[in-house]
């Protein structure tokens, strides 16, 4: 938690320093998550995993992060409480006994006849 809001501060820190708060909506920062995670994919675009440079890798992944940041941010969220909740959500939604090596969604698998 003290590792989120410390690299928080860093963040906000960097954009105030340059005023770009106004530019930085709820909007916009979404669409900036997704044009960043659009870069990240451009790592492995046309290559297999292993050849991408993972220098720039680590770049565009922490692009997305400091846009995360800002956006959780913006709505007061408690960023590691929202992950620990989502990951509780994922546990229960993809039990260990019914996903395990496999790479089916949950309605997926209802479908193949899992419950």
């Amino acid at each position: 938690m003290e590792e989120i809001e410390r690299l928080t501060r860093a963040a906000l820190k960097f954009r105030d320093e340059r005023d770009w708060a106004r530019f930085h909506t709820p909007k916009d920062l979404a669409a900036n998550l997704s044009i960043e995670a659009g870069e990240l994919q451009e790592c492995f675009l046309w290559k297999a995993s292993e050849e991408a440079d993972a220098e720039r890798v680590g770049e565009e992944l922490a692009d997305v992060v400091v846009t995360a940041l800002l956006l959780a941010h913006h709505y007061r969220f408690d960023l590691a409480a929202l992950v620990e909740k989502k990951l509780a959500q994922n546990a229960a939604k993809y039990p260990v006994d019914r996903f395990k090596g496999k790479n089916l969604k949950w309605d997926d698998a209802r479908a193949a006849g899992g419950t």
